[in-house]
């Protein structure tokens, strides 16, 4: 989930700027060049009538193709649609062609200086001002389904709706793997962080325990002397956060979520992180941390994953990562990751591994420009319905799965088969488990065919060490305000401190950067900062109903 790039802290100080300016540019426009302020409100007259009891996308008689454009703000995004199983099949059912277009940051602020707007448009930071003032540019969801579907009431989630009400009552964006307490609770939700070690290695070292400091440091040291052309360690990519080692590493290791209080606690001075903070740099000093690991990209890190280059990691996102363990998989049986419990609490602290939250991951929005808004609202009713659930995951029935009598699916062998053993071809062609604008876990669970061999076993060692991080969510100050000013400065300095406290050349230095971040939050309106995200963690939990 993390966008990649090498410059951690001058990124920070630019995506500070570019979200001013998107905050300028969103309050002054409305909805693009040559849309309607209240949006595009077609007529459907001639086309079919609203049914509550069953989706539009059934019931519309439009013959021509409906050609739609729909921003994603990833360049990782793969923008192909028609050619796959999954979007070839959707092209046919909604009689629709879309145009995906990738950018960044810079990218989608063009739109907002008065550039042609997209029909759909999706985003990843639920505390962006393109976000927060969606009413400005989007159609609302609620509007959207009473004029053109109702069937959307009954496939969304009445919390996900609630919880992204603007001030307005509306709801204008819906995200992917939204997931509430009661989804946490089914145990249908699978971990998506692990510690992992190659088979080989860990065989080959006795099963080595590595929970305490001086366990981990050591078995960095003979993974060095009995594998020399391994790196003995390796972690997502750094980019803009801090890749694994920033709340991950605190998820992984059980830190706190908030003060004894309630108050929002921070978790980069917790000393049970800087403790292992102070281990990964004895590791590095040793030689057993790459330097390329800091200054890697997305694709750098995938080419190694893939190659089995890394002989541990400390990896968050394994489904996203899942195809490229397969592929090492399939090369190397009996040589393929396997989780283990890694680094452990120097305090007792259980892990608090976080998933998808209620703000679920990729937010997706219906612009006031769109061509067609009935035709839109029919996209989210379709993948966010059982059916298109089941098309985004396992394909289509009988040609790529088949469902058991116990309710449960199962890919036919000529697919498993490829999965297992061509994963490329098998991305390329079927594309299942990828085109997941509206995915929830809970379909998922339906077959033990929704996640490559790869890492099922990581989810399994992940069972039970799930805490929703619910109070966390959103927590930031509203952009454009002196506090969110100050906290991307802060979080810029955090990411560069965090890599030159863990490549610090002796102890003094890595004294030294920790201090200097700690002054410099003293300078930068700190105390400001952890009330306002106190004062919305108390918001977050009345919505939620936690005591």
């Amino acid at each position: 989930m993390f966008k990649m790039n090498k410059a951690a802290g001058q990124k920070g100080v630019k995506l500070c700027a570019a979200l001013l300016t998107a905050v300028i540019m969103i309050t002054g426009c409305s909805g693009g060049s040559g849309g309607s302020s209240e949006g595009n409100w077609v007529s459907i007259e001639d086309r079919y009538t609203v049914n509550p009891e069953k989706p539009a996308w059934q019931l519309d008689k439009k013959e021509e193709v409906t050609d739609l454009t729909w921003y994603v703000n990833a360049d990782w995004w793969n923008t192909d649609f028609g050619k796959d199983i999954v979007t070839k099949k959707i092209k046919e059912d909604l009689n629709i062609n879309i145009k995906f277009i990738t950018g960044d940051d810079t990218k989608l602020n063009t739109f907002f200086a008065g550039g042609d707007m997209p029909d759909l448009l999706t985003v990843f930071d639920s505390n962006s001002p393109v976000v927060q003032k969606a009413a400005t540019w989007a159609m609302p969801l609620n509007d959207l389904a009473e004029k053109y579907d109702p069937y959307f009431n009954k496939v969304a989630a009445a919390d996900t709706l609630n919880w992204f009400q603007l001030a307005d009552g509306k709801t204008y964006g819906y995200p992917n793997y939204s997931n509430t307490q009661a989804d946490y609770d089914s145990g249908n939700i699978p971990a998506k962080t692990a510690f992992i070690i190659r088979k080989d290695v860990y065989e080959a070292l006795g099963s080595p325990v590595m929970g305490t400091p001086e366990e981990f440091e050591n078995v960095m040291k003979q993974i060095k002397e009995k594998f020399p052309t391994l790196i003995p360690f390796g972690f997502n990519s750094i980019g803009e956060g801090t890749g694994s080692l920033g709340d991950t590493l605190q998820d992984f290791i059980g830190v706190p979520l908030e003060t004894e209080n309630g108050e929002f606690y921070d978790r980069n001075q917790d000393e049970d992180y800087l403790t292992w903070l102070k281990t990964l740099n004895k590791v590095y000093r040793d030689g057993n941390i790459s330097d390329d690991s800091f200054a890697d990209d997305g694709t750098a890190f995938e080419e190694k994953v893939k190659s089995g280059k890394y002989a541990t990691m400390l990896l968050d996102g394994t489904p996203q990562q899942g195809g490229n363990l397969q592929i090492y998989l399939s090369a190397n049986e009996g040589k393929e990751y396997v989780a283990v419990d890694g680094p452990q609490s120097t305090k007792g602290n259980a892990p608090t591994l976080n998933q998808s939250g209620i703000t679920g991951w990729m937010i997706n929005f219906i612009s006031k420009d769109a061509k067609d808004p009935a035709k839109a609202i029919q996209i989210f009713t379709f993948l966010l319905s059982e059916e298109g659930q089941l098309l985004m995951n396992y394909g289509i029935e009988g040609e790529t799965y088949k469902k058991n009598a116990d309710g449960t699916v199962e890919l036919l062998p000529a697919v498993k088969d490829l999965q297992l053993h061509n994963a490329d071809k098998f991305k390329k062609e079927y594309r299942m488990g990828e085109f997941m604008f509206f995915g929830h876990d809970r379909h998922k669970a339906l077959s033990a065919d929704a996640f490559p061999e790869a890492i099922k076993q990581m989810q399994e060692w992940g069972k039970g060490k799930l805490k929703p991080h619910f109070i966390l969510e959103n927590i930031s100050p509203n952009q454009g305000t002196p506090e969110a000013r100050a906290l991307s400065a802060i979080n810029a300095k955090w990411n560069s401190t965090l890599v030159s406290m863990v490549r610090a050349k002796d102890d003094a230095s890595f004294d030294n950067a920790l201090a200097a971040y700690k002054s410099f939050l003293g300078e930068n309106r700190w105390d400001d900062i952890v009330k306002v995200r106190s004062e919305k963690m108390k918001q977050n939990k009345e919505k939620l109903g936690i005591q």
